[in-house]
């Protein structure tokens, strides 16, 4: 999806560059489906029932009840895109490029094509992926929902997404990204760039539920113009056999603010590479990340963050607390701050544990038994507060996580 012979000929040369952190993946193994191999559908209600239920499982309603609008992508095809509301622009990206001339020039300007051989490989294929627009001066307090979804097996999906927020609106995104229970092992690209013009707010909740040997790769930048607000929740509790992804916000306006909530839960020899980024440029711009991190089985999670304060009076927390449940299991907690400008505030806290013996006990005296008690333990540790959400959208974002911490 590329809209010039300057970023064709970057994407090219970053077509074997690895990425730096993460382990290394042979794209050339996975099969690169066209689009238009999956029949498009009037509503997700016209799904099998045995896809239903796994797009149930990641928050996304098949009837479309109390979402703004709905956009399906399965592997490379997207099947079904319907917006029930007129503040809000969603369609395929495809159709998007078609119909406005001017999105060319937003395309790789918060994510570098030549980051990495997976930017690449979303660029030079014909990618699928939405576009969602909210209006000037809009308020839109129903969710739009986004389903990226892989049912065949061995796959390469690579989806490149454009979100906008135009000035003094408020977007809220539900997206869930799984696998059929058939799939076993795919690949999954998605490239998302999200522009927040001043005075507007995006909520992006993102529940990932993918199959065991399946390999994730998302790539993410945020640019924040004045009195602009990002919040990302992120979800995930499922086995997947690698995911490495390290979101980046550019506070770039005076005001602006970035929110990162992440709950993880490592299972069985799933590899997990997460964190984020914010880089404060603006004046009295601020940022928080949060992460909740459990292992168990064999697992490895490594969580990350990066503060990088360029300008005076800016504000960072960055917070991560881990439970490892086996010996076999690991959490590397990887905090980073910079600052370059005098008056600024920075800070992090990071802190690795197990379970406390006194706590399984009580709740054993109550009558639990000790895998009951220590899983009680462990899903009340992991359902922190998702901040920043209305009403509505924060019982719904509760469901999502209740859902996902079942198997923990």
């Amino acid at each position: 999806m590329l809209q010039s012979d300057t970023l064709k000929k970057r994407a090219e040369k970053a077509r074997k560059k690895k990425a730096v952190l993460g382990e290394d993946i042979e794209l050339e193994e996975f099969e690169r489906e066209e689009p238009g191999e999956h029949e498009e559908m009037e509503s997700m209600e016209d799904l099998p029932y045995k896809y239903k239920k796994d797009i149930l499982n990641v928050g996304v309603e098949p009837t479309g009840k109390g979402r703004a609008g709905s956009f399906l992508q399965i592997d490379q095809s997207g099947v079904c895109t319907n917006c029930g509301t007129e503040s809000v622009e969603l369609m395929n990206m495809k159709d998007a490029l078609e119909k406005h001339d001017w999105l060319k020039d937003y395309m790789w300007k918060a994510v570098a094509v030549d980051s990495d051989k997976y930017t690449a490989e979303t660029a030079l294929r014909e990618s699928g992926g939405y576009f969602i627009r909210s209006l000037p001066n809009t308020k839109e307090i129903f969710p739009i929902q986004a389903c990226m979804f892989i049912g065949s097996s061995d796959v390469a999906q690579t989806v490149h997404n454009i979100i906008i927020a135009e000035e003094n609106s408020e977007l809220h995104i539900i997206t869930g990204c799984t696998t059929g229970s058939d799939i076993q092992r795919a690949l999954h690209v998605g490239v998302s760039e999200f522009y927040l013009k001043p005075g507007a707010k995006i909520t992006f909740t993102m529940v990932h539920n993918w199959a065991e040997e399946v390999e994730v790769r998302p790539r993410t930048g945020v640019i924040l113009e004045d009195n602009s607000t990002y919040i990302s929740n992120y979800i995930l509790t499922s086995p997947v056999r690698t995911i490495q992804t390290y979101p980046t916000c550019y506070c770039q306006g005076e005001n602006s603010r970035a929110v990162f909530q992440s709950i993880l839960g490592g299972q069985k020899d799933s590899v997990l590479d997460t964190g984020s980024r914010t880089i404060l440029t603006g004046k009295n711009s601020s940022t928080e990340m949060i992460t909740r991190a459990v292992s168990k089985d064999q697992s490895q999670l490594y969580t990350r963050g990066d503060l990088i304060g360029r300008s005076p009076e800016v504000k960072g927390h960055l917070e991560c607390m881990g439970l490892v449940l086996s010996d076999e299991s690991s959490i590397y907690s990887v905090p980073e701050l910079e600052g370059s400008a005098t008056n600024l505030e920075l800070s992090h806290e990071a802190a690795v544990g197990k379970i406390a013996e006194d706590e399984v006990q009580y709740l054993m005296s109550r009558g639990l038994t000790e895998d009951e008690a220590a899983s009680m333990i462990v899903r009340g540790f992991l359902s922190m507060d998702i901040t920043g959400l209305p009403p509505e959208l924060a019982a719904e974002t509760k469901k999502m996580l209740d859902l996902s911490l079942k198997g923990m």
